[in-house]
């Protein structure tokens, strides 16, 4: 008496598996080919060095985003206390107790 074998394609490795009907399990499966992580060792090894370069430089634009940053808040700063010498009532919020 010959089972019937039921070919399924795995959704997330897309493995084939073969699975009998009447037992409900996987009998055999086939995984499927997969193409080399890194086919040219070479492109990836100048990659590679490429990148210090690449992290040297983004930390320099970092590094001086945050020597302006005590200049921004103070300009920041200055203006806001200009607005509110101005307006004394600049920056209050009414309260609901207050009304």
């Amino acid at each position: 008496m010959a089972r019937e074998l039921i070919e399924v394609s795995c959704p997330c490795c897309q493995a084939t598996l073969k699975i009998d009907t009447e037992l409900g399990a996987v009998i055999a499966h086939t995984e499927a080919v997969r193409k080399p992580v890194i086919e040219d060792l070479a492109a990836e090894v100048a990659k590679l060095k490429g990148a210090a370069g690449r992290r040297e430089e983004t930390f320099q634009k970092s590094f001086a985003a945050e020597k302006n940053q005590g200049q921004l808040l103070n300009r920041k700063f200055d203006e806001l206390l200009k607005q509110a010498k101005e307006n004394p009532d600049f920056g209050k919020k009414s309260r609901d107790i207050d009304l």
